[in-house]
């Protein structure tokens, strides 16, 4: 039994709280702490446990130093801004305590995926004797165990990897994110990039594109895009040919995205608006709707999972291991829209692998680097099962 701190109170969080919750043999007592208490607060109105709540501004590390010196976790599970990882690592490294996140760290004033940032802090958590693992949500975290996965069970070698990120579902509205505005769209308007033949290869933003048949979803056009874990699994999958990620976007969403790139509104330099500085982004992210707001009326439902090609005793062999998750069934279970559940519940299993010993070493780790199979089992149980469906080698991924 441990104590928990939760920080970050957005769609996420409210997964996390509520996965935690269900788990009282593990997460005994959780406290829920964001810059905004009364998100907190409504939040733990929906959890029948008792869950604690706290105001934290996490930019600066005496702020959760504080809090956690107050509280005494056991594991401070991050899932605020990436902007905030390493205020809260170095929180952690002051008071012992370890760490987890789903998203890498990125600097406010560029978007730029890279873990550099925070694998700078394996020395430091190391001599400390903590633990911090980093992107243990869905993509990244479940997609690098899936190949962790079959890197162990289906292959001698691992030739390439398509990581795919489909999200068929309808919510209702115009123009809306998943997640948190200012990072989704940072993330979608930067160079493609992907990693071929021992270099890395880039592609103008969202400039490749092919369909895919997504198993319970169907044919739906995907886009060549950047993730941060393509950055750690080349250096952890051995074998390795070539590795690229791809995201699913309808015309409706491009079209909106392409307007307000070109009248500037997805900038992050700074603008004087009436003597002021405002960044365009962030106001944009201030008239989108909220991200948890969405979940009430989803429908439809994500396939994400990873198409990989290899041998297996001198055989080539493709699989495509994947799940499938449902929009409403997730607000009926824990109030939430399908790509905050599928972030929220692998970071409440990572905690468990931490919490009970069986993802434990002292460093800053990617999730990749343990064993695969007590994730994958709790995986299933805990509301996300996956599939291993076996394809014809050199299957086309298009349809």
């Amino acid at each position: 039994m441990s104590k928990v701190l939760i920080i970050g109170a957005g769609g996420v969080g409210g997964v996390v709280t509520h996965k935690c919750a269900q788990i009282p043999g593990v997460f005994s007592q959780i406290c829920l702490a964001s810059r905004t208490e009364a998100k907190c607060k409504a939040i733990a109105a929906q959890i029948k446990r008792r869950i604690q709540t706290a105001s934290l501004d996490a930019d600066r590390p005496e702020n959760t130093i504080r809090l956690i010196r107050k509280f005494k976790p056991d594991l401070v599970i991050n899932v605020a801004l990436p902007y905030q990882d390493l205020a809260i690592m170095d929180a952690c490294l002051a008071t012992g305590v370890p760490y987890l996140d789903t998203a890498n760290y990125e600097p406010p004033n560029k978007a730029k995926f890279e873990y550099k940032w925070q694998w700078a802090y394996r020395s430091r958590f190391r001599k400390a004797g903590l633990m911090a693992l980093l992107g243990c949500g869905f993509d990244p975290g479940v997609t690098n165990i899936f190949c962790a996965y079959a890197q162990k069970h289906y292959f001698d070698e691992i030739h390439t990897v398509d990581i795919m990120d489909c999200n068929a579902g309808s919510h209702g509205k115009a123009f809306a994110t998943n997640f948190n505005p200012e990072i989704n769209i940072r993330e979608i308007t930067q160079r493609g990039k992907f990693w071929e033949n021992s270099r890395w290869k880039e592609t103008d933003p969202l400039s490749v594109h092919q369909a895919f048949d997504f198993p319970e979803v169907g044919p739906k056009e995907m886009y060549l895009m950047y993730h941060e874990e393509l950055e750690s699994l080349v250096k952890n999958i051995k074998g390795l040919r070539r590795i690229r990620f791809w995201m699913t976007f309808g015309q409706q969403y491009l079209t909106h995205l392409r307007v307000l790139e070109n009248v500037g509104m997805t900038s992050i330099k700074p603008v004087m608006y009436e003597g002021k500085e405002v960044v365009p982004l962030k106001f944009l992210k201030a008239v989108l709707p909220e991200p948890s707001s969405l979940g009430k009326n989803y429908t439809g439902k994500t396939n994400i999972g990873c198409m990989i090609e290899g041998i297996q005793n001198r055989r080539r062999r493709r699989i495509y291991i994947y799940n499938v998750c449902d929009h409403a069934d997730c607000w009926k279970e824990v109030k939430a829209q399908a790509i905050s559940y599928t972030t929220g519940v692998p970071a409440v299993i990572g905690a468990m692998m931490m919490l009970q010993g069986k993802w434990q070493a002292p460093g800053v780790f990617n999730v990749e680097e343990f064993d695969p199979d007590p994730f994958m089992a709790e995986l299933s149980r805990l509301g996300l099962p996956w599939v291993v469906k076996v394809m014809r080698p050199g299957q086309l991924m298009v349809k």
